[in-house]
């Protein structure tokens, strides 16, 4: 059930009590008075209530309520079950008390559920594309409105996104902060932009540059079938595994884990126009739209690096 009030605090303040433990206990001295116990005992009556609300607020979970939040989109919402944000956000190891950066946010879909999970102890910073360093007027009008929308859908929930950050950046020279500044760097479907526009190794590195030693790089991308090469699918959007992982080892990543929570073995991909015929973007006859239905969103890889800690 969606929760209809926009409470950023419910989800925030169940994070916050879930990071308190109970005082210690100390053994009452051996010459105690009776009226010392007796006092004793009504405290102890009197804290066991707030003793339980710790309790069940330990045992309660922020991802559900951040997950239900009235801010989302219910169009966002609706793809949870194929972005599976609780289980990736795991995978990727993303806590609240985390210097969090996304990398290319476009409409906001993991946004309002990393915005709102940093919000307290840690950090996050949203990256956008510097319309300036756009090769062409189109692609500058295109960054300019695209970066406006995206500002209007944080300053439309302000209670969420008000300690959210946003920078800007040249994709061909990225810098996304101070050196090992950042706990974890996400990127969400993106790589195949960066490939077709020539900056994907500028972006690893600038990656590599921002992560403290230890920083989580984590990567979900549309994966090509097996044995393709780029070329071969270069204009599909599609990628291969392998590919991507070269970009981040070049970098100076350890590929650390993979995971297939983002798999989807329906997924053909061989469609007329690329990864694109497919949900969300449905380009495709409308005659074809079950068929496209059915098979759902893209295969897609997900990649856990490392930055290996200093020698």
């Amino acid at each position: 059930m969606r929760i209809k009030s926009a409470p950023l605090a419910l989800a925030l303040s169940v994070l916050l009590l879930g990071a308190c433990s109970p005082a210690s206990e100390e053994a009452a001295p051996a010459d105690a008075t009776a009226g010392d116990t007796a006092t004793a005992d009504a405290m102890a009556a009197d804290a066991a209530p707030a003793a339980d609300a710790d309790a069940r607020d330990r045992e309660a979970d922020p991802m559900a309520a951040i997950l239900a939040g009235a801010w989302r989109d219910p169009a966002n919402a609706a793809r949870d079950g194929f972005r599976h944000p609780r289980e990736t956000l795991e995978f990727f190891g993303v806590g609240p008390s985390q210097t969090v950066i996304e990398i290319s946010p476009g409409g906001g879909w993991y946004t309002e559920i990393l915005a709102p999970l940093a919000q307290g102890k840690g950090r996050y910073i949203g990256v956008l594309n510097d319309p300036a360093t756009a090769g062409s007027e189109r692609a500058t009008a295109y960054y300019a409105n695209a970066n406006a929308k995206f500002r209007e859908k944080l300053a439309a929930h302000p209670d969420v996104y008000a300690n959210a950050s946003l920078i800007e950046v040249d994709p061909k020279a990225p810098v996304f902060g101070e050196p090992g500044s950042a706990d974890v760097v996400l990127t969400f479907r993106n790589v195949h932009n960066w490939v077709g526009a020539g900056s994907e190794a500028a972006m690893f590195k600038g990656f590599f540059d921002v992560l403290a030693p230890g920083g989580v790089l984590g990567v979900v991308e549309h994966r090509a079938a097996a044995g393709k090469t780029l070329e071969e699918v270069v204009e599909s959007g599609y990628l291969p595994e392998d590919y991507v992982i070269g970009l981040a080892t070049a970098a100076g990543f350890v590929l650390e884990e993979k995971s297939e929570i983002n798999a989807n073995p329906a997924d053909t991909k061989d469609h007329p126009n690329g990864v694109w015929t497919l949900p969300p973007g449905n380009n495709h006859d409308d005659a074809d739209k079950d068929k496209y239905a059915a098979i759902g969103e893209s295969d897609r890889m997900t990649l856990r690096f490392v930055k290996p800690q200093a020698q």
